[in-house]
């Protein structure tokens, strides 16, 4: 009997032993790879890029007398810095100038912005690759008033507020929509003996590159 056992106890150590050994041959299982998270976007730097949009505007003074409110396209560009802090806030500077045919005329009277810019804050918050934001600042502008053929030109130089949307379409390239309200105040024109001045609403699309 003893010897019974003791042949069932060395057969079975001897059939365990082959298949210990064939698992430790077998190689380990490679670890599973790493998942990084995409990294988030930053709106930190530099950048440059255009604008075309719309406005339509309301004389001051003079010009509202003798109902000259200005209205026409433009398009122009801009150049700007933002800085995004670790909760996201942002704040920047930005400045634009833009050119067109924003104009009005009645009873022999005529008034062209020939250009206008601004310099602006910025202060957003952004939501990774979307930027809300509000802006205000300086505005200027050139005017010229024509009377029967006399025409006179001031630079005007007034405020202006706004809000808009930014959207990051790559890590280098931005999309904006925009709205701005200027005033430019009141200038004396000497052709028509008076003050005249304007106001403007402006919504514009625009692009940017980000350095």
């Amino acid at each position: 009997m003893k010897w019974l056992l003791l042949s069932g106890a060395l057969l079975g150590t001897g059939l365990a032993a082959p298949a210990m050994a064939a698992d430790l041959s077998r190689p380990a299982p490679a670890p599973a790879a790493a998942v990084s998270a995409p990294p988030v976007f930053s709106w930190t730097g530099f950048y440059i890029g255009g604008n075309a949009g719309y406005s339509w505007g309301k004389g001051k003074d003079a010009a509202d007398f003798y109902g000259l409110d200005p209205s026409g396209w433009s398009a122009g560009g801009q150049v700007g810095y933002n800085y995004q802090f670790v909760n996201n806030v942002l704040v920047g500077v930005e400045a634009d100038i833009q050119g067109g045919d924003i104009s009005s005329g009645a009873y022999g009277l005529s008034s062209k912005l020939d250009y206008f810019g601004t310099v602006r804050a910025r202060l957003g918050y952004a939501f990774d690759r979307v930027l809300p934001y509000v802006t205000g600042g300086l505005a200027y502008g050139k005017n010229t008033i024509t009377d029967f053929g006399f025409s006179d030109s001031n630079t005007h130089v007034g405020w202006t507020v706004g809000g808009g949307l930014e959207y990051a379409l790559t890590n280098n390239w931005t999309a904006r929509a925009e709205y701005l309200y200027t005033d430019l105040g009141s200038k004396t024109y000497d052709n028509i003996g008076a003050d005249a001045g304007l106001t403007s609403s402006t919504t514009r699309l625009g692009v940017n590159y980000k350095f």
